[in-house]
This record gives structure tokens, C-alpha cells and sequence, in this order.
């Protein structure tokens, strides 16, 4: 990975943090994009001292609010000429409705609508790098998802666990859209499952799934197993050119057959070019 730039989000700790920590170590540009800063100094301190690598960089971005998102990317092609990796991993688990800066459902905003628009605003900047990849982490909780998206707000009713199993069968809508929309370019889109992981990602959790969630949590990975997907589709010469594909345990796998509707792709992708404002693609 020498020469190599690597964006990766949510990445002051769980997987994120982990899957930077080893691009670091192979010798990658590794550019953390967090939601605080502190936090996210305190990582790339951490990761400079256990890699030995100083390429390691900081943004700051919420992804609860677009703009801070348009901002991190403008910052990001202020300061590079290159993407090779971007790891869209940060995702949030909200127990009780909360809407976004810009209004929508937070779980769909921050898990779906900030990396659908970051992705694009740095397309262009990945197309002129050469081999590039995107990689974007589901959930096997997708399964559950429904594919109407025609309530963003959540105003006819909120559930914590079926909003985010909605907003991870839209990161792989948004994959296989992406993927369709990269063929004969020279960058590739793929998404994965990480499998049950020992993270805070369920902090905000209530009732019945934090029950089940805390129950289950001497069976689940530590973060570094969880991440070794993550690590594996930015960095592997194995899956060089492979494109719209869902990954578990590093071996592609069939994802919900609602996923593979061609129509609601589509859909999905122009409604998020709708709340983002546009601003996003060109294409």
C-alpha cells in the first residue's frame, strides 16, 4: 500500500480504527475521517506510534450534517491529489427517533445519505488515481430492510432496529448503483457484512435489542476480526477489479434478494440526489 491514499470514516475506534490502524501499517497514506477531534487525534497519535508510519491525517466531519460533509471533502482535495481507498465505515444504531441537521432520520442520514454524498463528491479524485476502490460496510441486518425509503423523516412510526436495518440495505442498493454506474472505469464498488462485532456502535441502544445485543456479546468478534473484510476488500490483490459484490468472512456472498432490484437502485440513488440538494453528482 506504499503511495497509497486511504480515506477511511468513522475511524477513532471499533473496526474503523482497526482497518486504518493496518492500512497504516502497510504503509498507506491513511486520512481518519471522525466525528471528534480529540478523539480522533488521540487514534491518529496511537496509530503514528504503533505503526511508524506519520502519514496518518485528520478530518473532522458529522456526518448528522451534510455540510460538514461537503467540508471534509473540500479539505480532502485541498490537501491530496489522489484517493486509492475509500472505507465507508462509520454507522450509528438510534434507539428513538432524532432527525439530522438537514432534517431527515438520523440512522438513514448518517449510515446512508453522508456516505452516498462523500463517495461522490470524491469520485472524480478516485477516477484520476488510477485503480481505486470504494468499500462500504453493511450489515448483515440488511436481510431485514425494507426497500420503500418513502418516509425519510420517520414520521409514520420509528423503530431503532428496522431503521437501521433499512439504511444498511441502501449501503448495498447504493454498492450494486454505484458499481453499475463505475463499469469500464478503473474503480471499483463493493460492500460487506463485518459479522457481530464487540463495538459501541449499540450504545444508544434500548430494550429488547440491547437485551439481545449484551446477551450475545461473548459470542461476537473482537474488532479486529470484524475488520479483516474491511482490511481485505482495500487492500488485497484477490478482489483487484471486482466489482458490485457483497463480502463476508472475505468471500463475496449473496446479499437479500430485494437488493438486487435493478428499479429500486436506481430510485434510491436519484432520492439521494434529491436530499442532498444535487450538489453531489454529476453524473
Amino acid at each position: 500500500m506504499n503511495g497509497k491514499v486511504c480515506l477511511v470514516t468513522g475511524a477513532s475506534s471499533g473496526i474503523g480504527q482497526v482497518a486504518a490502524l493496518e492500512l497504516a501499517r502497510m504503509g498507506a497514506t491513511v486520512v481518519l475521517l471522525v466525528r471528534n477531534r480529540q478523539r480522533g487525534e488521540a487514534a491518529r497519535q496511537a496509530m503514528i506510534g504503533q505503526t511508524g508510519n506519520p502519514n496518518v491525517d485528520l478530518l473532522v466531519a458529522d456526518f448528522a450534517a451534510l455540510d460538514t460533509v461537503r467540508q471534509a471533502a473540500t479539505e480532502f482535495l485541498g490537501r491530496y491529489q489522489r484517493l486509492d481507498v475509500l472505507l465507508n465505515n462509520a454507522g450509528v444504531y438510534v434507539s428513538e427517533r432524532r432527525l439530522s441537521a438537514d432534517g431527515f432520520e438520523l440512522t438513514f442520514a448518517v449510515n446512508h445519505l453522508a456516505p452516498f454524498l462523500l463517495t461522490n463528491l470524491l469520485l472524480d479524485c478516485m477516477q484520476a488515481t488510477g485503480a481505486a476502490r470504494v468499500v462500504t460496510v453493511s450489515s448483515g441486518a440488511h436481510m431485514a430492510g425494507s426497500a420503500k425509503f418513502n418516509d425519510v423523516r420517520a414520521e409514520r412510526g420509528y423503530n431503532g432496529f428496522r431503521a437501521y436495518a433499512d439504511s444498511k440495505l441502501a449501503n448495498v442498493l447504493f454498492t450494486y448503483e454505484l458499481a453499475r454506474r463505475l463499469e469500464h472505469t478503473n474503480v471499483t464498488a463493493n460492500c460487506l457484512h463485518p459479522g457481530g462485532v464487540r463495538t459501541n456502535f449499540a450504545a444508544d441502544a434500548t430494550g429488547l435489542f440491547r437485551v439481545l445485543f449484551n446477551l450475545a456479546r461473548p459470542l461476537m468478534l473482537s474488532p479486529e476480526q470484524g475488520a479483516q473484510t474491511s482490511i481485505y476488500l482495500a487492500s488485497s490483490p484477490e478482489v483487484a477489479g471486482v466489482n458490485g459484490k457483497y463480502f463476508a468472512n472475505c468471500r463475496a456472498q449473496t446479499s437479500s434478494p430485494s437488493s438486487y432490484d435493478h428499479t429500486v437502485q436506481g430510485q434510491l440513488w436519484e432520492l439521494s440526489e434529491q436530499l442532498c440538494s444535487g450538489k453531489a453528482v454529476k453524473r
